[in-house]
């Protein structure tokens, strides 16, 4: 369990705004910070790694990080934390980073196995592509088996299919280590995927806390489209079945009947167009 309750003074461009979360996360939780750029959220990490300070109390497994007395530094927090810009050693291959972590070579060699990098593992990150360099850098923060793997938009700067490939892979990782995972997205897709529990920030106070489900569609609601899209979710309500589905930046839902809940499954590209305001697929 982690136990969270700080406050912090932020300075943005439209001047003070005052950082304040107070939160209980489950072990083994997959969390997603969302909302507004320059809400808390990157913030919020920095504050758990030991990164930035804060008033108020954090305590993991019963074990006081921060409080009046204690600030636990970074080194001794037991976390792994996934950078945006990956924050690789370019004079390191790839299996050099990893061990630079921990020293411990087969759970080095596993990790790579896992993320499909073994036949990468002498090459150095600027012969590497982006999502490679971003698997790289997972893995690396994995090293130490950390209990905490916090993760800052790790996958905003890669294409959609790298992005789904990386998502698959974080969420095997997750499962496999056991680790309780917070990541900052935007991305309503990514969060349905991955998290089980989605927080939204709105200058630094939670104003939305719930599964993706519940949060997202909240947010999105059903809306009329004629769009590309993929299928996320087929979910069984009473006689009729609903499809969640991503298009773009948006998630909806579509009401399927018998027939189509066996014709598409979860992970199908449809075409969701509208007739007589009644969506169908195709």
């Amino acid at each position: 369990m982690i136990h969270l309750d700080i406050s912090k003074a932020l300075f943005g461009s439209e001047g003070t705004m005052s950082l304040h979360v107070k939160l209980d996360i489950k072990e083994y939780d997959f969390i997603a910070l969302s909302g507004q750029s320059g809400s808390g959220k990157t913030t919020i990490l920095r504050i758990l790694a030991g990164l930035e300070s804060a008033k108020g109390t954090i305590s993991v497994a019963n074990k006081i990080w921060l409080n009046e007395k204690i600030a636990l530094p970074p080194q001794k927090r037991g976390i792994g934390f996934v950078f945006q810009d990956y924050a690789l050693f370019e004079n390191m291959s790839v299996e050099q980073n990893l061990l630079y972590a921990a020293k411990d070579k087969g759970l080095a060699t596993h990790l790579l196995e896992l993320t499909d990098l073994k036949a990468l593992k002498n090459r150095l990150p600027s012969t590497l592509s982006g999502g490679q360099k971003q698997r790289v850098s997972l893995c690396r923060a994995l090293m130490n088996r950390p209990k905490l793997l916090l993760m800052d938009e790790p996958l905003s700067a890669l294409d959609p299919k790298m992005r789904l490939k990386l998502q698959h892979d974080i969420l095997s990782l997750h499962k496999e280590f056991g680790t309780t995972t917070i990541m900052v997205s935007h991305d309503p897709s990514e969060i349905y995927r991955l998290a089980n529990r989605v927080l939204v920030l709105d200058h630094g106070k939670i104003i939305q806390d719930g599964t993706p489900k519940e949060v997202l569609l909240h947010q999105q609601g059903s809306q009329k489209f004629s769009f590309q899209g993929e299928i996320l979710d087929i979910i069984k309500a009473d006689v009729i079945h609903i499809a969640i589905i991503a298009i773009a930046q948006q998630i909806v839902e579509v009401i399927l009947d018998e027939a189509e809940s066996k014709l598409y499954k979860i992970g199908d590209s449809v075409c969701v167009s509208t007739k007589a305001f009644a969506p169908t697929l195709s």
